[in-house]
């Protein structure tokens, strides 16, 4: 069984240190590369070398070597009359840098379950999964304001290892102002694939931790590449 990804090495997992103990940049720089592909999706050698304030040339080289890994692939798209342009995105190995996933033995443990005591009692049992990791949830958020318990969320999804993001939706009503809540990664996207249900006990479990009604915006298993949740304030 594939062992979780620790904090750590998610924050850099491929970070070196080098004959004189200091961090290796090179290898920092791929994993920003990564994780800004993780968030965006895609994204051009140009726009990359911006975010990352590195010079074009340092970024293609970066994204040669990361291509040449397997990790990640581009496309062309021409532009005009000038020419093509490269569109970078991660490949399935570029994902599993990041924890994205139970392995194979879940999902087939899951066929078995089923087997063995029929889907209903399945269904049963990941609720209660669920509801059960909502209380842990709530218990550490405590009270306070949604804003302050959505950072609170956030700062615990992120100890598990997913990559989250949140920020409010600008209104005229900063008393009732609602917040879209992102994931880019998923601990069970192999198995939400077969068993698509445990994302409706996953966005049911958002909306009891944290006392309001939330509405899904992207999701994974549709081929997006980040689940997003509406938080509305009540």
């Amino acid at each position: 069984m594939k062992t979780p990804i620790g904090v750590a090495e998610i924050i850099a997992p491929d970070l070196h240190l080098n004959s004189d103990g200091k961090h290796d940049t090179k290898h920092d720089t791929k994993h920003d590369i990564l994780q800004h592909l993780l968030k965006r999706g895609e994204i051009t050698a140009q726009d990359l070398a911006e975010k990352l304030d590195i010079s074009p040339q340092a970024i293609r080289k970066h994204l040669k070597d990361l291509e040449t890994e397997g990790l990640i692939y581009h496309t062309s798209e021409q532009l005009g009359m000038g020419r093509p342009q490269f569109i970078y995105a991660l490949t399935a190995a570029g994902r599993d840098r990041f924890p994205d996933s139970y392995n194979q033995f879940a999902v087939n443990f899951l066929d078995t379950l089923i087997d063995t005591l029929g889907k209903e009692q399945v269904s049963e049992v990941l609720q209660k999964q669920w509801r059960r990791k909502a209380q842990n949830y709530k218990a550490q958020l405590g009270s306070g304001s949604l804003k302050q318990r959505l950072e609170k969320l956030a700062e615990i999804r992120r100890a598990e290892g997913y990559v989250t993001e949140w920020f409010p939706v600008e209104e005229n009503d900063r008393e009732n102002q609602s917040f879209i809540f992102t994931e880019y990664n998923c601990a069970i996207a192999h198995v939400a694939e077969s068993f698509p249900s445990v994302c409706g006990h996953e966005l049911e479990m958002f909306a009891t931790v944290l006392d309001c009604p939330v509405e899904r915006t992207h999701w994974m298993v549709d081929g997006e590449h980040r689940c997003g949740y509406l938080i509305h304030n009540n």
